[in-house]
């Protein structure tokens, strides 16, 4: 069981830590997205960049990060809710925090997503909601991010009967990724914090030079 937890544990950071909005970037357009836009290497940024396809298949396999490892924690542990648990979070850290890019990643949020699917779908599906109506009223990724991250552990407290330990587990993220969402928070106080379509809009124009 030792063996299996372990190798588990490092499978899920190794997973997490896949920088795959770097990579699609790299892939398509030949640049480091690092150097781009807001330089995270995440769906939005991924996105204005480098296009819509591009961003949406940057959420998708970023969702899988975080939903793989938890699934496959909770088959091959069914009765140690706390592995699932484990690995969920270390394949977020993994995906902030990746060896792969010198610990320089994204904000998780994607992660999160696919990782608090597998484990409270309802409430999940509840703040993803939030977060697309967000998006549509205001227009900025970040606000949307931060509204979802906010109804998640509310939801996760009222609805669906979750184990304590799963709880604190949300809303301990929540809390680490409304963290690291901090330079958004300072951009939307000043007001200089980009929508969702500005660099689709200033690609259109450079293509249509």
């Amino acid at each position: 069981m030792i063996t299996t937890i372990t190798i588990l544990v490092l499978f899920s950071y190794l997973l997490g830590s896949v920088p795959t909005g770097y990579m699609i970037a790299k892939h398509v357009m030949g640049i480091d997205i690092r150097q781009h836009g807001s330089g995270n290497p995440g769906a939005a940024n991924v996105y204005r960049i480098v296009g819509k396809w591009a961003g949406i298949s940057t959420f998708l396999i970023d969702g899988l990060k975080g939903f793989i490892p938890v699934c496959l924690a909770r088959h091959f542990c069914p009765d140690n809710y706390w592995v699932a648990i484990a690995c969920g979070v270390i394949a977020i850290l993994g995906h902030m925090w990746t060896i792969y890019l010198k610990f320089r990643g994204g904000k998780g949020v994607a992660t999160s997503a696919g990782v608090f699917a597998a484990l409270l779908p309802i409430p999940t599906a509840i703040a993803f909601a939030s977060f697309v109506v967000c998006v549509a009223l205001w227009g900025r990724i970040s606000i949307g991010s931060i509204c979802a991250c906010v109804v998640l552990p509310v939801c996760s407290f009222l609805i669906g009967n979750h184990p304590l330990s799963v709880n604190l587990m949300v809303t301990a993220v929540s809390a680490l990724v409304i963290y690291k969402h901090v330079p958004n928070i300072k951009r939307l106080l000043q007001q200089k914090e980009l929508k969702f379509e500005d660099g689709a809009k200033k690609r259109k124009e450079n293509e249509n030079k």
